[in-house]
């Protein structure tokens, strides 16, 4: 029996996603990722300057480097990025889901999640910050989010490769499945009537959801009513506004030392 082109096309795209690579690029993220023994390798550009740099790390993964002259560096990288002689090839990390990842433990937790927050470099930023935080997870969408690229795992300086970064169909869907394990969901809105703060302080302790819209269109309806209250970061100057990724260090910190251990 011949099977539907509809199922063809999804298998088709199933494969494709696991065949999936992407680039990595400068020495810190490059180092990283070697060190990384979850991480996929596939193929490692260096310049002899570089090699020597990584020897370390590249003996650790057993990885054969292939040599490359620092003026034509051919690793298909955009022209701007500054790889500092290293790339390596590798297959996105795979992570799990959401219920095992982000489960309490001693009924603490802490998550951040974007809606439709796209510039790698802000995620990456927010990685790291996730990170220093003690976050269980960053969790994004599979579409209108930032995939993880060679751009993002600079900015993120290593973290992309101990901070989990989820990819999710939905996410308030994935906010709803956060609630059934004792989570509270705290949406970042500049409109909203109480400080951050005074919010964290208003609940027990207990497991923290941050949530996070793009800069400019903010929360989406949807995730906005999913949040079971909105917080705004206080100003004290007429500005107002912090980036996407400086509004979720602040949010990770209020939220670990404010109002109890999250």
């Amino acid at each position: 029996m011949k099977k539907p082109a509809w199922v063809i096309d999804k298998e088709k795209a199933r494969r494709a996603e696991k065949s999936e690579t992407l680039w990595l690029f400068g020495l810190h993220a490059v180092r990283d990722a070697l060190l990384n023994p979850a991480r996929d390798k596939r193929r490692l550009l260096v310049t002899r300057n570089a090699a020597d740099k990584l020897a370390d790390a590249i003996a650790d993964a057993g990885l054969t480097a292939e040599l490359t002259d620092p003026r034509k560096f051919d690793a298909p990288l955009d022209p701007g990025s500054v790889h500092q002689g290293a790339a390596l090839e590798v297959r996105p990390l795979d992570w799990g889901e959401t219920r095992m990842v982000c489960a309490p433990e001693g009924g603490a937790g802490l998550v951040v999640l974007l809606d439709r927050v796209s510039d790698p470099h802000n995620v990456g930023a927010i990685l790291r910050s996730a990170e220093v935080f003690g976050a269980r997870a960053v969790i994004a969408t599979q579409r209108h989010a930032a995939p993880e690229t060679g751009a993002l795992a600079k900015t993120a300086s290593g973290a992309l490769e101990r901070q989990p970064y989820l990819r999710v169909r939905n996410l308030a869907e994935e906010m709803e499945l956060l609630k059934t394990l004792g989570y509270l969901m705290i949406g970042l809105d500049g409109e909203a009537a109480q400080d951050l703060g005074d919010a964290l302080a208003s609940v027990p302790p207990g497991p923290v959801g941050l949530v996070l819209g793009a800069e400019g269109p903010g929360l989406r309806d949807r995730t906005r009513d999913t949040c079971d209250l909105l917080a705004r970061i206080p100003s004290a100057g007429g500005f107002g506004s912090l980036n996407v990724s400086n509004a979720a260090a602040v949010a990770l910190y209020a939220a670990r030392h404010g109002a109890g251990t999250r």
